[in-house]
């Protein structure tokens, strides 16, 4: 039997086939499993792609020259000048040979990881082509523009305004928007954006690999050689992770003369200030996750005092590891921490609100014991098992969504 289907202005023949593979273009900046959080959600979803269900060709700038076996097309990038971490795909370049490739695979669903310049060529194309768009709100950038801009305060306005407009723009035409917390929700709608695209997928903990099971105090004593309480803080070392509040409660310590060890992990731009700034702490770079695992099992606080969080990953990842977390009131993040209960939760920029709460975590093992508790409970819900089925399954759904009406049968 043979289906005759029309997508835009081409008209092809393909066999009828129940529960037929399906196509999904994946675009996004970097393919790195480990690269930061955003990284490691999608690599949760692609590694558990089912290729005889689901054929992935996947665009990106960042990565392999071929990834893995799948279909794979790697587009030029350049560096982005005030965080060299990252780079910027440029698919203008190969704007031609790359719609090619696009309409030679033919996607049913097109899955964008970020609003970049990639981004928009993905949505454009789609929306061409009427092929159906599932996004996932990996990066809260509005929540960067006072750090970027934090010399240049009248901009800080009008670029909130532009990045609310070009966040509708750009979520608004996509049929699926997965946003991680519940206040990140209300406070997209709150910009502009549709409630029906707008759906809760949080994110999942592999429990396998943080767990308390890790703790390793001999490993630790390698690092400080010594066993007093060690604090722990695990991100980008960029400014806005709000860096400088974190110096700032490392400084609190030293003038309160707290015999606490400070260890701190991570790398980018901000990182030879801190380390300027923060003479006794320990800075070990970036860590792969094995090693990252038995160091938050290992330490004895959390301290993360971002705002700019979509989610947290790392705040998830102490908890169920056993490390009672003191995080900011703000972003993503937040809403992970019911106060008192499994963490605090701190005015952002107040070290000394996060030093008190330190010191009683430190100081009072039954008040630890219970936020580990209930950590562990937290973390202990949130299985990527079920959340990457739900995907499949959107996906699944939207491709069948796809407007390609059969026009005929024959036998």
């Amino acid at each position: 039997m043979i289906a005759l289907r029309l997508r835009s202005s081409t008209i092809f023949m393909e066999p009828l086939i129940e529960n037929k593979m399906r196509k999904i273009a994946f675009f996004t900046e970097i393919l790195v499993e480990d690269f930061d959080g955003a990284s490691r959600t999608m690599f949760q979803l692609i590694n558990r792609i089912d290729q005889e269900r689901f054929n992935y060709f996947f665009i990106y700038g960042g990565g392999p020259a071929q990834f893995r076996d799948f279909h794979s097309y790697k587009v030029p990038t350049f560096k982005i000048p005030v965080n060299d971490d990252y780079c910027l795909a440029i698919p203008q370049l190969i704007k031609k040979k790359l719609e090619l490739a696009l309409d030679e695979f033919m996607p049913d669903v097109i899955h964008i990881a970020t609003p970049s310049l990639l981004g928009f060529f993905a949505l454009n194309y789609a929306k061409r082509r009427n092929i159906p768009v599932l996004t996932i709100y990996h990066t809260h950038f509005i929540s960067y523009i006072a750090y970027y801009f934090k010399n240049m305060l009248p901009l800080v306005k009008p670029t909130e305004l532009w990045m609310k407009r070009a966040m509708n723009n750009f979520y608004n035409k996509c049929d699926i928007v997965y946003v991680p917390t519940r206040s990140i929700l209300s406070e997209l709608q709150q910009i502009g954006l549709q409630q029906e695209g707008l759906k809760l997928w949080q994110r999942g903990i592999d429990t396998k690999l943080f767990t308390p099971q890790k703790r390793d105090l001999s490993y630790l004593r390698g690092l400080t050689n010594n066993d007093r309480p060690t604090v722990l803080f695990a991100s980008r070392l960029v400014w806005e992770k709000n860096i400088k509040t974190l110096i700032e409660i490392y400084q609190a310590i030293q003038i309160q003369q707290l015999d606490y060890n400070f260890i701190v992990v991570g790398e980018g731009t901000a990182k030879a200030t801190a380390m300027q700034e923060m003479p006794k702490a320990i800075f070990l770079g970036k860590k792969p996750h094995q090693e990252l695992a038995r160091l938050y099992a290992s330490a004895d606080a959390f301290i993360f005092p971002s705002v700019s969080e979509t989610y947290g990953n790392v705040v998830i990842e102490a908890m169920a590891s056993g490390l009672p977390s003191i995080i900011a009131n703000g972003g993503g993040s937040a809403s992970l921490i019911q106060h008192g209960v499994n963490g605090f939760k701190c005015q952002p920029d107040n070290a000394a609100e996060y030093v008190y709460y330190l010191k009683q975590v430190l100081s009072d093992s039954k008040l630890k014991r219970n936020l580990v508790t209930a950590g562990l409970a937290y973390a202990g819900q949130l299985d990527w098992t079920a959340l990457t089925q739900q995907y499949f399954d959107d996906i699944e759904l939207l491709a069948n969504k796809t407007p390609d009406t059969a026009l005929a049968w024959a036998n």
